[in-house]
């Protein structure tokens, strides 16, 4: 199993795919690679994160038009130069834009995108959302480049229920991997119906903005309650995301504090009654909501 022996306990995995398990805490680089001023301190924010023992790396090729996985790359390359993680270690998942996405299209973005990352191989590539592309096109191009050895799995983004549930009639369909999809506490619309569909169907769901941008770690109510499980907001934000089964977060973090209380967060057990209060602070939605997004 990939992901085994590298500093993460067994509670704190997901299952992807078969027997392959992933560490359910990942680094996100929205916003990474757009200006050429703060390259060094992204690149060294994603070497720290592998330092201190992130196994998950999340970008994509819309990230500062490629930037974000020049900086992923950059890291990860001397990260492996200096002996601090080997290739097999680290789990590098990038999204292809929807216009990219035909079957020829998507191989020629793949391409590109091992390029800015200086690999041979892409551990899970993402639709990162629908577009008009016909998405039979874009799993004929997945398997393709399943088939050549260029990514491992292929999974979606931004997909509703009804978009899943047309997704896996498809040929291939069914060799869908995860759904990333925006969820936090303030934002439950997913848990209405998408993530227990998901569950039944073993998928793991990967969480962005766990934080809701940033809201979350500035709430006064969350940071009171946090306060007296000397936690901060924004890590029991973080652990209320971890706390459902099957469910991955990939929040961004630049400083070597907020990895850390990241990976603290990520081994936060919350009691029933935390979780209670939580509940009524951010009620569950009563009816489908639309999906949300960045």
């Amino acid at each position: 199993m990939r992901a085994n022996g590298l500093g993460y306990e067994p509670m704190n995995l997901v299952q992807l795919r078969e027997a392959e398990q992933w560490p359910a805490l990942g680094l996100g680089t929205w916003r990474f690679g757009e200006a050429a001023a703060r390259r060094a301190d992204e690149v060294a924010a994603v070497r720290r994160a592998l330092e201190l023992g992130y196994r998950v790396l999340d970008t994509a090729e819309m990230y500062g038009e490629g930037g974000a996985e020049r900086v992923v790359g950059e890291a990860l390359a001397g990260a492996m130069r200096e002996g601090v993680v080997q290739r097999e270690q680290v789990l590098v998942v990038s999204k292809v834009y929807p216009h990219h996405a035909g079957t020829a299209g998507v191989q020629a973005a793949c391409e590109r995108s091992l390029r800015r990352l200086g690999l041979e191989q892409i551990d899970l590539y993402l639709l990162h959302w629908r577009g008009s592309v016909p998405l039979q096109e874009t799993l004929d191009g997945f398997a393709r480049l399943v088939a050549a050895g260029r990514i491992r799995h292929w999974g979606v983004s931004n997909f509703d229920l009804q978009d899943m549930h047309e997704l896996l009639r498809l040929d291939g369909g069914r060799d869908c991997a995860t759904n990333q999809v925006y969820y936090a506490a303030s934002s439950r619309g997913v848990e209405f119906d998408l993530l227990p569909w998901m569950q039944t169907q073993r998928m793991p769901l990967m969480a962005y903005s766990p934080l809701d941008e940033g809201k979350l770690a500035r709430d006064v109510r969350l940071a009171a309650l946090a306060q007296t499980l000397g936690l901060s907001a924004a890590q029991l934000a973080l652990a209320w995301v971890l706390r459902q089964p099957g469910v991955m977060a990939i929040p961004k973090a630049g400083s070597q504090q907020h990895l850390r209380d990241n990976l603290a967060a990520a081994s936060t057990t919350l009691d029933a009654a935390t979780r209670h209060v939580i509940d009524r602070m951010f009620p569950l939605p009563r009816g489908k909501q639309p999906l949300a997004m960045i």
